[in-house]
């Protein structure tokens, strides 16, 4: 008797043509990505292309949405490796109907239509909408540091910023002076060779980064000389004037910096410590939804908190939800009196945040606390609303582990502040279509046993 194993025939040709739809179980995520790609609004993405059918035939925009959907809700968004698991993977080949998108026309598509892809945010919520996943009444709102597509030894102050154009510029005359030399002065200017050209565009990166850095310093004056306004002011009425302002602090010199990888991205101080980045805001339903997202150069959340409940309701709203937030619940980096007077004014809406301990009030501060303040330690004192608080960190905090931890998103992979925004919204929107597809394998809940007959 020998081995009884099953047959490995690699040569074996089909004698039937295959189907994809046996390759993949029906409940899988590529399907429902493709049924949730015929049913959104992908006119932004295709007004982008001829109709008149010339030129040479592109692949189809909707088959590269959900290209793009599956890879970021999987967590993949290296252009080279999407094409990879095109040739390999089979829920990718099922995606794409066995087609293979090179990295390059991946990475083109995505550039092209960044706005029109970080608007399918929108119409994943409202497919959610119709599945019966917006029935919000309670919101959480958070935000998380993610770094930028950079070095942190690309990081340049005013000064090095103009040594190295200066060096630059210099490098391109003596170049330009050495071929007038050896090819005459009348050669084209396209001649001039490849390496050139590629130190022209470091030479944009750095001037718009230089750019920056003057903006910042205008805007730092300005701020200085107002707040010293206000201590003359306060001294003359009799009034404390506060701690003496120090421009110069320690603390303060990174922050006169621009790197020139990402000029947009900005210093922050995230979990991990200081990263230059981005600040990624989202509002969290109580079943894990995001309803809003946003990214901001901001290192501070107080100023995203208005606009980011304000986009939750218009988003709610577009995707034609029933749902109605009534609560919102905010940690203490989004307190300011300003915010609990905006959101209290809202009608239907009530906000819940930690308010500033005594002890987080800098030392010789003499603002007085407000009585928002002390209208907000009332409110959460009562059992109802405190118990409620205790919740945000347990509705929010996951979003973040599953896409950082989970899904590997920690750096963006585009630069610029408007390409990090698309993308971000991307990213939140595949996090909505996981929930989508989580909702629907779930099974259906049991029946409540039948009431006895009563005589």
């Amino acid at each position: 008797m020998g081995y009884n194993f099953r047959p490995v025939e690699r040569d074996q040709s089909f004698l039937l043509p295959p189907s994809l739809r046996d390759w993949l179980p029906e409940d899988d995520l590529a399907w429902l990505v493709l049924d949730a790609v015929a049913e959104m609004d992908l006119d932004p993405i295709y007004a982008r292309y001829r109709r008149d059918g010339w030129g040479a035939a592109a692949f189809d925009p909707a088959m590269m949405t959900a290209l793009l959907l599956y890879a970021y809700a999987t967590g993949e968004r290296s252009s080279r490796r999407i094409e990879a698991r095109c040739r390999r993977d089979i829920a990718y080949r099922v995606i794409t109907a066995n087609q293979v998108p090179d990295h390059a026309t991946i990475a083109r598509f995505r550039v092209d239509h960044e706005a029109a892809l970080g608007h399918l945010f929108g119409e994943v919520l409202r497919l959610c909408a119709a599945a019966g996943l917006t029935q919000i009444g309670l919101v959480a709102i958070d935000g998380t540091k993610l770094a930028a597509d950079a070095s942190e030894a690309a990081n340049r102050t005013a000064t090095a910023l103009d040594t190295e154009i200066a060096a630059i510029l210099a490098e391109a005359a003596t170049t330009d002076a050495a071929e007038d030399e050896r090819f005459g002065p009348d050669r084209r200017g396209d001649e001039l060779p490849a390496g050139l050209a590629t130190r022209s565009n470091r030479l944009a990166r750095l001037a718009e980064a230089r750019r920056q850095l003057a903006e910042a310093d205008a805007e730092r004056e300005r701020i200085v000389e107002a707040q010293l306004a206000r201590q003359a002011a306060a001294k003359a009425a009799g009034r404390p004037a506060g701690r003496p302002l120090k421009p110069d602090a320690a603390h303060r010199q990174r922050w006169e910096e621009r790197n020139v990888t990402d000029p947009d991205s900005r210093l922050m101080k995230g979990g991990q410590g200081w990263v230059y980045g981005y600040n990624g805001q989202i509002a969290v339903a109580e079943n894990g939804l995001i309803v809003a997202a946003a990214l901001t150069q901001a290192p501070g959340d107080a100023r995203q908190l208005v606009p980011l409940i304000e986009a939750a309701r218009a988003n709610l709203r577009g995707a034609g939800s029933k749902g109605r937030i009534r609560t919102v619940l905010a940690d203490k980096g989004y307190w300011s009196e300003a915010n609990v007077a905006a959101v209290e004014a809202m009608a239907g809406t009530r906000l819940l945040i930690a308010p500033k301990r005594s002890s987080d009030r800098r030392p010789g501060s003499t603002w007085p606390i407000g009585p928002g303040h002390l209208r907000m330690r009332r409110r959460l004192a009562q059992p109802g609303p405190k118990t409620l608080y205790r919740r945000r960190g347990a509705i929010v905090e996951p979003v973040f582990g599953q896409t950082k931890d989970v899904r590997g998103v920690r750096r963006f992979r585009r630069r610029g502040y408007a390409a990090c925004a698309g993308e971000w919204q991307l990213i939140c929107a595949t996090h909505n279509l996981l929930k989508l597809w989580r909702h629907g394998r779930r099974p259906a809940p049991p029946a409540p046993p039948p009431r006895p007959l009563v005589n």
